[in-house]
């Protein structure tokens, strides 16, 4: 069984530099944004929706936990009194592929729930199969589809 514990600051620089480049590969990955500006765009979105790192009001990051290991990390915001919205969530690489991700998911709604949220969103890059199965599993429904071809 996993839990959920908020970052302190240390952990919380541990994530940000990580997830800035992430994000950074993903929107290569996606088509979204060139190699060369991936990096400096990618920092400007953080510090928008994180300038007070982990303490920006609103905004729950969470290590995930497992047998007092991290094994990745979720980032719930509140949109609004009623929606909450799933930034990020990430499992290491090696702790891939034996259900925690579908724990922290569960966890996360209850939180949610807890902050009195009635919907919680999501985004999954188009290119990610097995979390777009995970959140289908879920009961997570696409509400919008955005499509591209190279002419």
């Amino acid at each position: 069984m996993i839990k959920l514990v908020l970052m302190n600051s240390d952990e919380y620089q541990d994530y940000i530099s990580s997830a800035i480049k992430g994000y950074a590969e993903e929107k290569v990955l996606s088509g979204n944004w060139s190699q060369e500006e991936s990096i400096s765009k990618a920092e400007e979105e953080y510090a928008r929706l994180l300038p007070k790192g982990e303490k920006t009001e609103n905004n729950f990051l969470y290590s995930i936990v497992k047998d007092d290991k991290s094994v990745g990390v979720i980032w719930l915001a509140r949109l609004s009194d009623e929606k909450g919205y799933i930034y990020d969530i990430n499992l290491f690489e090696k702790y891939r592929g034996y259900g925690y991700g579908k724990e922290a998911m569960k966890e996360i709604e209850k939180v949610g729930q807890e902050l009195g949220m009635k919907k919680i969103g999501l985004h999954v890059f188009g290119h990610n199969k097995v979390a777009r199965g995970l959140y289908d599993k879920l009961g997570y429904q696409t509400t919008n589809v955005l499509m591209e071809k190279e002419i």
